[in-house]
């Protein structure tokens, strides 16, 4: 039987079972529309960005591995691996399997049936240099003139033979003898000893040094005339830069003992006992407060909607004066903000970021809802929500638009698959211990700019009680992997309700311990001024606070019974004093517009303010001795005698009160833009209904379709007489899209008619390549009109100019 050389032809192999592993390894591959046969599937795997969206997923020992094959001729034994690797004991050798059997699980790589391992092309493009080795010496000597072959070989002492293609034979096999390269470096001059040796410990050199027209220039590293001489180094004429060393002599020179390296098991840190119940009541603690202060957060957001900078995002005088308003801290202001936009419960509105109509949806459930909703968002934000600083010093805005991170992404995921393999009730004595184990679990993460490794995402995860007492809490659980369902009942556990009522003291403050609800908060703001927020929230009246109620259209007798509504006992005699005092003295003095008119029952008040100095700029004047008008707008002399201590009030031009209500700023929906892979579950608030959530995958389901179907099938060429087009959007797309095969058609034309977001390879009219990704797509041939995540505005993409189609 054949071997399977190719990556279908191996996957045509598998049983159901085998195949449906490698589907949920690679659900990035499976996307809508779901591949018809293996031949697709195939294609969609090793496209580049196919893999290089996995690549960060993998843990350091499937690295080193890829790299290590990578640097070996393709295809390789498994043999040949492990003596690489310097697994040759039982148990690395039994590591060094499961890392294979991890990496064939992701179809990166899979074995021919001839005892040999084949790689995917892209996975051995993602290393320039693996293991720091060059290019072999054949492959570098391709534009060497005969009669430089034949120089090299007699300088080292070997007799050339006639032909070219006979000298290049000869010392390929010169240089393929370790021995022998030893020996001609041994009687190298020390100079020449000196960089070869270190040549051999590092990967390949930048392009520091030019070479000019094929010409070595005048500055080369001591040493190396000699090298270059007897081909132990070799000067690349189709690229500048320094030379080059042969993988063979990199080998040669590193000698018999040298192994790639190969990190089985991850670091060891110290380890310190904890209990379940301490772990849940630390996590219980952080987790209530961020939600009580994300709460106040966004309620600030909804009284006063933050102005952006003209650069874009939210800057530090903003960020201070929520964070003063909320009675937050930076972090906590920061990380609110980046979850909810991420969520849609905040959206940009001209030169402001305010709360959109998901956010009164939002505001109205529990903690333990609210508090999911901000949790899940985190886990695929794709950047560090709280680095406030960038790599030279300078303040970072908040909701700066800047280019998703995947590596952020990938370091909470690291943080999380590290915590959890901790030993069951223990947890690390240290929380920086973790930033080495993020590193090993996923190598190509985003750590933080300065400090101890992935110190910053660390925080994040102790600020949401996702870690507490250094191990990883029955939220971060769930969280990992996915279980939006499983979230919601630890949240509901951990978190209190929301408190309906108040404790009203005799000093006129109302104290509410825990997250209010949103209907007493919203009576508490409209008839008191909020001192303090966090795990207990502190109101103060005051004769201001009352009268703001009482100018928002409400009656005295309302405000104290939606007091007494929600008092945890009877109301003290000092706020009913207060309320009623001050409803004695509201609307005493009515203010209609004419220029304006002021009226009132008192004759001695309206003289008053006819005689008051301070108020002369108004220009007022007695009609009658209830009467007067005033040269001012009617909010003018409202706001001029309110500053003198009167208690007046406004009216309509028939004579009814005016409600001074302001409503709360509200933004439309923004298009949501993809942030990285979400977690089940974790689609976005909507203002008027819940959005409904795609079927899950059934891989098994899928793995069974795929072998029952033929390996291939024949591409659509109706205008050949061959098998029609699935839909009239493929068709369409086809004509023009004249780059892209099939496969990417159907997914292109796919995302059109379902309205889904796609992630194309673009290159622009300047020759520029860009990976962009669009929603909203409308089909004008020969264009392409959609919303560009990217540039966050309507653009016009040429089809022919499409090169590439992925799942977003």
């Amino acid at each position: 039987m054949k071997s399977p050389s190719t990556l279908a032809a191996w996957l045509g192999r598998l049983d159901a079972p085998r195949l449906a592993r490698v589907l949920a390894a690679r659900n990035d591959a499976t996307s809508a529309p779901e591949p018809r046969t293996v031949g697709e599937l195939a294609d969609r795997l090793q496209r580049p960005g196919s893999v290089a969206l996995v690549l960060p997923r993998l843990a350091l020992p499937h690295l080193q591995v890829a790299e290590a094959l990578a640097a070996l001729a393709v295809p390789s034994s498994a043999a040949a691996l492990a003596e690489l690797l310097g697994a040759v004991d039982d148990e690395s050798a039994r590591e060094l399997d499961a890392v294979l059997e991890a990496l064939v699980d992701h179809a990166l790589l899979w074995p021919d049936g001839a005892g040999k391992l084949r790689m995917a092309g892209p996975l051995r493009q993602a290393w320039d240099a693996p293991l720091g080795l060059d290019a072999p010496l054949e492959e570098l000597l391709a534009g060497t003139t005969s009669d430089e072959l034949r120089g090299m070989l007699t300088a080292l002492g070997v007799k050339p033979p006639g032909t070219k293609s006979q000298r290049l034979t000869a010392l390929v096999e010169h240089h393929g003898d370790p021995e022998r390269i030893l020996s001609v470096v041994a009687k190298a001059p020390a100079a020449t000893r000196k960089l070869l040796e270190g040549r051999a410990e590092a990967a390949p050199e930048d392009p520091s040094r030019f070479i000019m027209f094929g010409h070595p220039s005048p500055g080369l590293e001591p040493g190396a005339r000699w090298a270059l001489d007897r081909g132990l180094l070799i000067q690349d004429r189709h690229r500048y830069g320094p030379s080059r060393m042969p993988a063979e002599v990199t080998l040669a020179l590193r000698g018999p003992g040298w192994h790639a390296p190969f990190q089985p098991v991850p670091p060891s840190v110290g380890l310190a006992p904890v209990t379940p119940r301490a772990v849940d009541r630390e996590a219980s603690a952080a987790a209530s407060a961020f939600a009580a202060g994300a709460a106040s957060v966004l309620s600030a957001c909804s009284a006063a909607a933050p102005a952006r900078l003209r650069s874009g995002g939210i800057g530090a005088r903003e960020l201070a004066r929520i964070g003063k308003a909320a009675q937050a801290d930076d972090a906590v202001v920061r990380l609110t903000l980046e979850t909810a936009y991420a969520v849609g419960l905040l959206a940009r509105d001209g030169d402001r970021v305010a709360p959109t109509g998901a956010y009164d949806v939002w505001a109205e459930q529990e903690p333990p809802e609210q508090f999911a909703v901000l949790l899940r968002a985190w886990r695929d934000l794709p950047l560090t929500p709280t680095q406030a600083r960038d790599e030279d010093d300078k303040a970072l805005p908040a909701l700066a638009g800047a280019p998703p991170c995947s590596g952020c992404v990938q370091a909470r995921h690291g943080l999380l698959a590290a915590a959890e393999r901790l030993p069951a009730g223990q947890g690390v004595g240290v929380v920086s211990d973790l930033g080495p184990l993020v590193a090993w679990y996923r190598p190509l993460a985003e750590s933080s700019p300065d400090g101890p490794p992935f110190a910053t995402v660390i925080r994040e995860a102790e600020l949401l009680g996702v870690l507490a007492r250094g191990a990883l809490s029955a939220l971060g659980i769930h969280l990992r992997t996915g279980d939006t369902e499983g979230l919601g009942i630890e949240c509901r556990r951990l978190l209190p309700s929301a408190t309906a009522t108040a404790r009203i003291g005799a000093d006129l403050t109302a104290v509410v311990t825990g997250t209010p609800t949103a209907r007493l908060a919203s009576l508490l703001d409209s008839a008191a001024d909020r001192e303090t927020s966090g795990t207990a929230s502190v109101w103060r009246f005051s004769a201001g606070s009352v009268r703001r109620a009482l100018d928002a259209g409400r009656s005295p007798e309302d405000i104290t019974a939606d007091l007494a509504t929600v008092a945890a006992g009877p109301l003290p005699q000092p706020l009913s004093y207060l309320i009623a005092d001050t409803a004695r003295g509201h609307g005493r003095v009515r203010i209609a517009p004419a220029a304006c008119v002021l009226h009132g029952e008192d004759p001695a008040l309206l003289a008053e303010l006819a005689a008051h100095r301070r108020l002369a700029k108004l220009g007022l004047r007695q009609l009658a001795p209830t009467v007067l008008i005033s040269r001012s707008p009617l909010d003018t002399t409202l706001a001029a005698l309110r500053a003198e201590g009167y208690a007046p009030l406004a009216e309509t031009a028939d004579g009814t009160v005016r409600i001074e209500k302001t409503p709360p700023r509200r933004a439309a929906a923004r298009v949501p833009a993809p942030r990285g892979p979400r977690a089940r579950g974790s689609a976005r608030i909507a203002a008027t209904h819940p959005a409904k959530e795609s079927a899950a995958l059934d891989p098994s389901a899928l793995a069974a379709r795929l072998l029952a179907a033929p390996a291939t099938t024949p591409e659509p060429a109706t205008f050949d007489g061959g098998a029609p087009f699935a839909t009239d959007t493929e068709e369409v797309v086809a004509g023009w899209a004249k780059r892209l095969p099939y496969s990417d058609i159907r997914q292109l034309a796919h995302a059109i008619d379902t309205d889904q977001a796609i992630t194309i390879e673009y290159v622009a009219t300047s020759g520029n390549r860009t990976v962009r990704t669009l929603s909203r797509l409308d089909l004008d041939p020969p264009y392409l009109e959609a919303w560009c995540h990217l540039r966050s505005d309507e653009r016009v993409f040429t089809l022919s100019r499409i090169h590439s189609v992925m799942s977003a």
